[in-house]
């Protein structure tokens, strides 16, 4: 039977019990069946006694066992969930490396720099939980109407891009809220300031970690060959983006030439440039 969507659904068929909930004798008069179930009892009242041999009433109004309890609001399962707030600085780990300290991580980069690969096993390496989110990852949730920045550059792939920004911002600050690192990737540029640093730490917070990865341009150019699909870019458009990159020099954040650097040897120096920046955060 088809049901209307949103429609309640009808009454189940059980023993004694017809159509519209009515005594399955009263719709059937001569047929043997279930005695009806008696009303309960008025409020105030004690419930009538059991007939010989009958078993006991179960359920929300019977005397059976008591309903759990509503679950509370701001729950999910039996984890509390605290709210997420601007991610502060992370205190100084007492070992080498961040060790086990909880810290938000922003891996700014051109196409082609390793950011995602060396995020991904950075957060993977670590002995505390640490999650990854990959700003172009989550741009791409939106399948139908995604704006592709490769088709150019416009309002609607600036909001999408705003929007995708924002999304892992409100992540990152839930993670850290809940004893979860977060590692960040994003292609942050330092003359545009509608792409710039200061929408991430807007989102994130003032405790938020920039490291620049900045690999030379013909590492750049082969990683970039490799690639498939809208996240392959033309040699002319990530030449552009690399040079643009270079304006990081000279702004005071941390920047790794991993042009010979395998992805080990680079997570282990991003660990390295965090435990500084942690003792010594960058001005940004």
């Amino acid at each position: 039977m088809q049901h209307a969507v949103g429609a309640p659904l009808p009454p189940p068929h059980g023993p004694g019990i017809g159509h519209v909930g009515r005594p399955y004798q009263a719709q059937h008069p001569g047929h043997p069946g279930t005695p009806p179930i008696p009303p309960p009892p008025a409020p105030g009242q004690a419930p009538p006694p059991q007939a010989p041999g009958q078993a006991p009433q179960h359920g929300w109004s019977g005397t059976g066992p008591t309903p759990p309890a509503r679950e509370a609001v701001g729950h999910t399962g039996h984890v509390q969930l605290p709210p997420g707030g601007p991610v502060p600085l992370p205190a100084s780990p007492a070992e080498p490396g961040t060790g086990g300290a909880t810290l938000a991580v922003l891996l700014i980069g051109p196409a082609g720099a390793g950011k995602t690969t060396v995020a991904k096993l950075w957060a993977a390496r670590r002995r505390v939980p640490t999650a990854h989110v990959s700003l172009d990852d989550v741009r791409e949730w939106v399948c139908s109407g995604f704006a592709d920045p490769q088709a150019g550059w416009n309002d609607h792939s600036e909001a999408q891009y705003r929007l995708a920004r924002r999304t892992c911002g409100f992540a990152a600050r839930n993670f850290l809220a809940n004893g979860i690192s977060c590692i960040l990737d994003d292609a942050v540029f330092p003359d545009r300031p509608v792409v710039g640093l200061g929408g991430w730490k807007r989102h994130v917070g003032p405790g938020l970690l920039p490291v620049v990865l900045l690999p030379g341009l013909e590492i750049v150019l082969e990683r970039n060959a490799a690639r498939s699909g809208n996240r392959r870019l033309s040699d002319e458009e990530v030449a552009r983006i690399h040079g643009r990159m270079a304006g990081w020099y000279g702004s005071g954040l941390p920047i790794i030439d991993n042009s010979t650097y395998d992805v080990e040897t680079t997570a282990r120096v991003l660990d390295d440039v965090l435990a500084r920046s942690i003792a010594s955060p960058p001005a940004w």
